[in-house]
Formats: C-alpha cells, structure tokens, sequence
C-alpha cells in the first residue's frame, strides 16, 4: 500500500513553482473565498426567505401533506402490486408552533438549509480552489471533476432524503400510537418537524459522498478493494450505528437509510478495484515500454560494437 511522502507546510515538489505566498498572503486568499461563498449563501438566503409560500409550505411541509408525491406514489404502486399495506393514506398528526417566536426562529432556519443546499456545489467549489495550490500532482489528478460529482451526489442523497427517508420517517412517527385506543393526540412541534425533515435531508446527502472519499483514498494507494472487502462486516455494523444516530429512533427510517449506504459501501469497493486496476495496467504498460527501450538500447549498443570491430579488421 503506497504512502504519501513526508511534506512541510506550504510545499507542493511536484506542482509548477508558483510565488511563495506567506502566512498573511494566505489568510489574505481564505478571506476571499469566505466573502464569496457568504455572498452566495446569503443570495440563496434571501430568495428562499422571500417566497414561503413554496419553500415552506410546498417543500418543507411537503412530506407533512397525504398528497405528497411519495405517497402518492406509494399508494399508485400498491393498488398496481396488490399490496395494500404499502399505500399512505392517512397521516394522523398536526404540526403546531408552540413558541412565541418558533415561526419566525423556523423561517429563518429553513431559508438557511435550503440556502446551504442550493448553494452547496459553489461553495465546495470555493473549497476546491483554495486547497488546489496545497495538492501533489497525483492528489490533483484524483480529485479532477470532484467539484461536479461530489456536488451530484450531495444532491442525489438529498433527494433521496427528501422524497425516501423523510416522508417514511414522518409517517411512521407521526402516526405511531403506544396503544391503538389511546385518546393521545399527535401534536408536533413546528420545530421538531423542521428539523428533523433538515436532519434527514442533510444526513443523506453527506452519507452519499461515500464512493467520492473511496475514490480519492484509492487513487493515493491509501485503500484498496482487498482492504474494503476485508473489512465489509466492520462496515456494516457501522452504517447501522451512523443510521440508528442521524435516523429517528425507529427501524424503517434506518433501514431506508442504512440500504442505499450499504450500496453505496460495495459500489466504493468497485470504484476502488477500477483505479486499482487501471493503475496495475499502466504500470504493466510502463514496464512493457522500458524493457522494450532496455533491449533497444541493449541492441543498438551491440551492433555498434560490432561496427566498430568490422572497422577496426578492415584496417
């Protein structure tokens, strides 16, 4: 397994030499990229602010509505495969505010979240730039288009937590009875609804850069498929862990969740034995090449030789 060599702080030997920048030329460089990345959370800020009617009463409170698209769905899809038990039909709970000032604080909240996903592929891309000047020439070349993938992942999983895991989790709780003849009312917090559906959302779409991490570590000899493999059952034990945490405290939401990170897990133990093999076959090409200029060499050299005999008995 390859090891990065030792570097000191601020060296790149393999990347072009660029002008030596000091501490404060730095801190000068993260600045910026901070001003612009505030500047494109607070533009998003300041749209989904502006328009409740659909960020907050069509997206937020999406999931807490029976005509919900996933629900919708689900019913569609039950009526087609004769499962009845899979339609949602009914969601027995209210959301309530219960704070003076809880829909203001929520208004607020969810503006923000909704700003750090729209605005998430910029801001990694503000990351992305500022780390660059820092990477080998290897570590360069293995996180080409990470801008790009990483942020389609991110909002895959957040797809994936919004219309998946939130809507599963929300109807389960918000139903869920101790005893089916209890006169207890499901009344939810507005603020417990916001955030557990930004909980969800964000959780799903952080979990989903998994095959990004193992793409990167593989291309820099740190892991490799044998090693993933290997350690599949120590894998598992841990997305349950990490499922049962960012997951409300019941198994269908966590088993929404833990199942597509179990296959984003073996999707990363195949991206790992793709770089590992297209580098086992450029090293057999680079070794192929330099036998093939050693017996050139090797030749040339013999035939020279054998000129310069000729020429020395024709004298």
């Amino acid at each position: 397994m390859a090891t990065l060599p030792d570097r000191q702080f601020g060296e790149n030997p393999q990347a072009p030499k660029e002008k030596e920048m000091n501490f404060l030329d730095h801190l000068e460089e993260l600045r910026w990229h901070l001003i612009r990345s505030v500047i494109a959370l607070v533009v998003f800020f300041i749209i989904t602010f502006s328009f409740p009617n659909f960020f907050f009463e069509t997206v937020i409170m999406g999931p807490s509505k029976i005509e919900f698209v996933t629900y919708t769905t689900f019913c569609n899809l039950s009526s087609a495969i004769g499962i009845p038990d899979l339609c949602i039909d009914q969601l027995n709970f209210a959301v309530q505010n219960r704070k003076m000032h809880g829909q203001f604080t929520m208004h607020i909240f969810y503006s923000f979240v909704l700003a750090l996903v729209f605005a998430f592929p910029y801001l990694f891309w503000e990351i992305w730039r500022f780390i660059k000047p820092g990477l080998y020439d290897n570590e360069i070349k293995a996180t080409n288009g990470a801008t790009i993938f990483v942020s389609l992942l991110f909002l895959v999983g957040v797809s994936f937590g919004y219309f998946i895991v939130s809507p599963v989790a929300i109807n389960f709780l918000g139903n869920y009875q101790i005893v089916e003849t209890s006169n207890i009312l499901n009344e939810i917090d507005l603020t417990s609804y916001v955030e557990t559906v930004a909980m969800l959302v964000l959780s799903c779409g952080i979990a989903f850069q998994l095959p990004i991490v193992i793409l990167f570590l593989s291309q820099i000899g740190v892991v490799n498929p044998k090693m993933l493999r290997s350690f599949r059952k120590h894998a598992v034990v841990t997305i349950l862990v990490i499922s049962a945490i960012i997951t409300p405290p019941e198994p269908t939401s966590q088993l929404f969740l833990a199942l597509p990170l179990y296959l984003l897990y073996e999707f990363s133990i195949w991206i790992s034995a793709w770089i590992v093999d297209k580098e086992a076959t450029k090293d057999e090409i680079n070794t192929r090449l330099s036998m093939g200029i050693i017996w050139i060499t090797a030749l040339i050299g013999i035939l020279g030789k054998l000129q310069q005999q000729r020429k020395a008995q024709a004298y």
